[in-house]
């Protein structure tokens, strides 16, 4: 009898202890997916078809011959056919400034902006950066709904975020994930430091939105990795981070003003493993950071000192664990600006100031 009361006080203590690990409520993103539908725009574009000249000859002169004997080609034109596409856009500002991917208006020559109220507009290019696959597209509006935008480098693994966008031609589509990875690179682009979500991301998507909770634009989704072209749970966005800078310069000069830092060079882990499949152990006194293959004469990290085989190990006082990482943080600054560079040589720490390049190899503002 003490026994079995023994184990129903047990049973009863057990069931009204508090779970300490219960799971914490829900993220309520409908506040965030209604901010977002009505700023993120479908984009149509049309590229006109070339026209072509070529050169046949008359069959008949076979057998009449041309005039004194004279073979005479003739010219003809053949205009190709147009090409039509779709994405996605954000609209920036309330006056029309909207972001894209440059490989949704590249080369058009007509694009149609429909937002989410049905509402229409042309849309002309203010100016493109295919390193980053950014553009900047300009329509005639007022008072438009906007996205907030917010801080890509506060995002954290795990977090849940949107992409909102138009997928095959499914117009102000939804859809939810988490923050699967930072600081991506795919080898698509000159200059890239993806955010990879398992958010669906799928054809029309590109341009669009990636949001997180609170409504705030953090990314504009650029690609999937997919074998088949569908969505395989890996899309990509480019963080507002690198955004931020490329739609300044894009308003003010049409252009990206982009500093450089001289360097060739490649992730120290990947450095590390060709090594070793060459049968050599390497001592760099890190596994992480950026290891110096190349240092470009006369530019910003040779005038700085930096050599080949230094690693560099932070930048503008945060660490730097990968190429991804330091483009993100050099893709911020503008020619001239001075950044502190910390690296490795012979397993000793160095600090220098490095006072970066344009990509026109001066620090003048074009």
């Amino acid at each position: 009898m003490k026994q079995l009361t023994f184990i129903l006080s047990l049973i009863l203590l057990t069931s009204c202890t508090p779970n300490t690990n219960a799971a914490s409520p829900l993220v309520d993103l409908t506040i965030a997916a209604e901010k977002s539908v009505n700023a993120v725009v479908y984009i149509k574009v049309t590229v006109q078809g070339k026209t072509q000249r070529y050169s046949v000859q008359d069959p008949f002169e076979d057998f009449f011959g041309g005039f004194f004997g004279q073979r005479i080609p003739q010219q003809r034109e053949y205009r190709e056919p147009d090409k039509h596409g779709a994405g996605s856009g954000v609209i920036i500002s309330s006056d029309g400034y909207i972001v894209t991917n440059n490989h949704v208006v590249e080369g058009a020559t007509e694009i149609s902006v429909k937002l989410n109220d049905n509402r229409e507009f042309q849309g002309k290019v203010v100016g493109t950066d295919p390193s980053t696959d950014l553009a900047l597209v300009k329509i005639d509006g007022k008072d438009l709904p906007t996205l907030p935008i917010g801080d890509s480098d506060k995002l954290k693994v795990g977090q849940w975020v949107l992409a909102v966008g138009n997928p095959f031609n499914l117009t102000s589509t939804v859809t939810a994930g988490i923050v699967s990875a930072k600081a991506r690179s795919l080898g698509a682009n000159g200059i890239e430091s993806f955010i990879q979500t398992d958010a669906a991301i799928n054809a029309g998507n590109s341009g669009g939105a990636l949001v997180n909770e609170n409504g705030e634009l953090v990314g504009i989704n650029a690609m999937l990795y997919s074998q088949t072209g569908s969505y395989a749970g890996y899309g990509f966005a480019i963080p507002t981070s690198i955004m931020n800078h490329v739609v300044e310069d894009l308003k003010v000069y049409g252009s990206v003003q982009r500093a450089i830092l001289g360097i060739r060079g490649g992730d120290v882990a990947g450095y590390l493993d060709n090594e070793k499949a060459r049968g050599k152990e390497v001592d760099l006194g890190t596994l992480t950071g950026v290891w110096i293959e190349r240092v470009i004469d006369g530019g910003a990290a040779d005038e700085a000192g930096l050599q080949r085989g230094d690693i560099i190990t932070k930048a503008d006082d945060r660490d730097v664990h990968k190429m991804s990482e330091l483009q993100e943080i050099i893709a911020r600054h503008r020619p001239g600006d001075k950044i502190v560079i910390t690296y490795l040589r012979e397993r000793k720490q160095y600090t220098v100031k490095v006072t970066l390049d344009s990509d026109q190899q001066n620090t003048k503002k074009v």
